[in-house]
């Protein structure tokens, strides 16, 4: 990692970062697992969200991209989409409001006629040395965003979710090991843990799986527009692999999760983490 990677300002851009992180641009390659399916992805625009789109096209599938204001990010996701050959439907706005929650998932129905994959994947976190910085403003603003928005996403997404359906919500490594750093998010992200196992549960019986995925670090904008400096500089180095992982490390196991080979996986948070532990 680099000293000189610009700080931003949240939620931060792929194109403003010095490293540009992989998305698997040149090196993902696609084997059908997703023909047919119509996917929709928060958080879409940049870093996994990419990453995670990039390979659902190239695995067969549409993809709806739901953002917040990257307009130039999210443009570069849709344009990787349609070069694999499938449709890209762009959504910009707030999550925190229940009223585009509802209409990403409208929006999404009616471009593609139904959903198949709903990739809650959305959040927001900043950096805080002590409990008195972090205001009541911030704090409800990473619940709704991180978590409150996953539950109105689910629950306006299911009138249109059949058997066989998959719902992935990610987490982090933070819910296991959280970071005092980033109270507010690595909070929501062990409430993610446990909105994916009981609603894993509440589901079964429909035949809609809901798993989550764990990453570790992973270099995306957010890093250097949420973390100082110095943290940016040290990135990811604390993990048994030595690295911060890319977006395009993660994103495969996104993809079995939405196949249908991952038929019997439910309930799972599924660990993408540079080595570190979560038992």
């Amino acid at each position: 990692m680099t000293d000189k990677e610009p700080q931003q300002q949240p939620p931060g851009s792929t194109t403003q970062m010095s490293r540009q992180p992989d998305h698997g641009e040149d090196s993902y390659r696609g084997s059908g697992r997703l023909t047919g399916k119509r996917a929709l992805i928060t958080g879409g625009d940049s870093g996994i969200g990419r990453a995670v789109a990039l390979a659902f096209a190239r695995e067969g599938a549409d993809v709806a991209i739901s953002y917040l204001s990257e307009d130039e990010d999210a443009r570069e996701t849709a344009a990787l989409v349609e070069k694999a050959g499938r449709r890209a439907v762009l959504i910009p706005g707030d999550l925190t409001g229940a009223e585009h929650c509802r209409a990403v998932v409208d929006q999404t129905v009616r471009e593609f006629g139904g959903l198949d994959v709903l990739v809650n994947n959305a959040a927001y976190q900043m950096t805080h040395e002590t409990v008195e910085e972090i205001t009541d403003e911030e704090w409800q603003h990473t619940f709704d965003t991180n978590i409150t928005a996953m539950f109105r996403l689910v629950k306006a997404a299911l009138p249109h979710l059949g058997d066989g359906a998959s719902i992935i919500n990610t987490s982090s490594v933070n819910y296991d090991q959280p970071k005092p750093t980033l109270l507010p998010y690595a909070t929501t992200k062990g409430a993610i843990a446990n909105f994916t196992a009981g609603l894993a549960q509440m589901l079964g019986g429909q035949g809609i799986r809901v798993n989550a995925v764990a990453p570790g670090p992973i270099w995306t904008p957010l890093i250097p527009s949420t973390m100082p400096p110095e943290q940016v500089s040290e990135f990811g180095k604390n993990t048994p692999l030595g690295r911060p992982g890319e977006p395009k490390e993660v994103a495969p196991v996104y993809v079995l999760l939405a196949s249908d080979e991952a038929s019997y996986i439910s309930g799972a948070v599924v660990p993408v983490t540079g080595g570190k532990p979560i038992l």
